[in-house]
């Protein structure tokens, strides 16, 4: 982050203040392991990716005013099993989407604090899940890595 005070909204969008940086969260992260399976796990870090990439592409739509509002039809998990391809563009859209939301959240209007309030909250569930699993994994990287 390049902004030399970032706002507890900013911090809260991509870690570090109160949860793991989500780049530290995502250091390393392959296909065979984002889609392998947990028993008794309905999801996959794939999924999970692929859910948070859908959640903030669609509030960040919102919050710059490119939408009006929530898509009705949006899916917002896999309605099938994921591709690799479709795995490394979700990876890629909500890595690309975090500097949008860091300078959305600087001085953001009414409408985009709360939509992107809401955001934060969301993601920090979500990244909580990929944190477990990396652990589970034995591949969550060192915090402060930057991996």
């Amino acid at each position: 982050m390049t902004d030399p005070h970032p706002t507890l909204l900013q911090l809260s969008l991509l870690g570090g203040a109160s949860f793991r940086d989500v780049t530290d969260l995502l250091g390393g992260l392959t296909w065979a392991e984002a889609s392998a399976p947990h028993p008794g796990l309905p999801r996959t870090l794939a999924d999970l990716i692929w859910h948070l990439s859908v959640t903030q592409r669609a509030s960040l739509n919102i919050a710059s005013g490119r939408a009006d509002g929530w898509p009705d039809d949006l899916n917002v998990w896999p309605q099938a099993p994921l591709t690799e391809p479709d795995f490394t563009a979700a990876h890629a859209d909500l890595l690309a989407g975090l500097p949008e939301a860091q300078a959305l959240a600087r001085d953001p209007s009414s409408r985009a604090r709360d939509v992107l309030t809401d955001l934060a909250v969301h993601s920090a569930y979500h990244w909580g899940q990929v944190a477990l699993l990396r652990r589970l994994n034995g591949t969550l990287p060192p915090a402060g890595s930057g991996a």
